[in-house]
């Protein structure tokens, strides 16, 4: 429930594109993970399933399932509009997320982990097992498939990590592999 709290005050609780996909995502996950009464929960898997084909995959053309871990306060300024995350993602507390967004898998590798606080822009894709460091900046339409630092920006396809102008010089080898 306090996740779903830290939802609404992230985002506009009167859009019904963006508080129905994460209700219908928190539900389906509480169900999953936390409701232990073998007979209802079925029928409540039953109830989730429906609402995740009709609200989140055809009213919003997204997939969040219910198996992914996302942390509290998602926010979705545009909505969930064809958001797709794959169900092995690991997503932080307060991340934002902006429309076209991928978060998925690459050849059986692996999924992202993304931290806390992170930005995500419109049409990026973050593929394979990386780590997106907290803080970090994705630019949008990147394509990431290394990991990124915290508080590091990247951008471009495939995605590069720009120094930010707050972390030492020391650093600077990182980026030029």
């Amino acid at each position: 429930m306090e996740s779903f709290v830290q939802d609404l005050k992230a985002n506009n609780w009167r859009d019904p594109l963006t508080m129905g996909p994460l209700t219908v995502y928190r539900f389906g996950h509480w169900v999953l993970y936390r409701f232990r009464f073998p007979i209802v929960r079925i029928v409540l898997w039953i109830l989730y399933r429906l609402l995740d084909l009709f609200v989140v995959r055809i009213v919003c053309r997204a997939q969040i399932p219910a198996q992914c871990q996302i942390g509290p306060g998602l926010h979705l300024p545009h909505g969930a509009n064809t958001i797709v995350i794959h169900k092995d993602a690991v997503i932080g507390s307060h991340v934002t997320l902006f429309h076209e967004v991928t978060i998925g898998g690459r050849n059986h590798l692996g999924t992202p982990v993304i931290g806390n606080h992170v930005f995500i822009g419109a049409g990026a894709k973050i593929l394979g097992p990386v780590q997106i460091g907290e803080g970090a900046n994705i630019g949008a339409n990147a394509v990431v498939i290394r990991d990124v630092p915290a508080r590091a920006t990247a951008v471009g396809v495939p995605a590069q990590n720009k120094i930010p102008s707050n972390v030492v010089p020391i650093m600077h080898h990182y980026f030029n592999e």
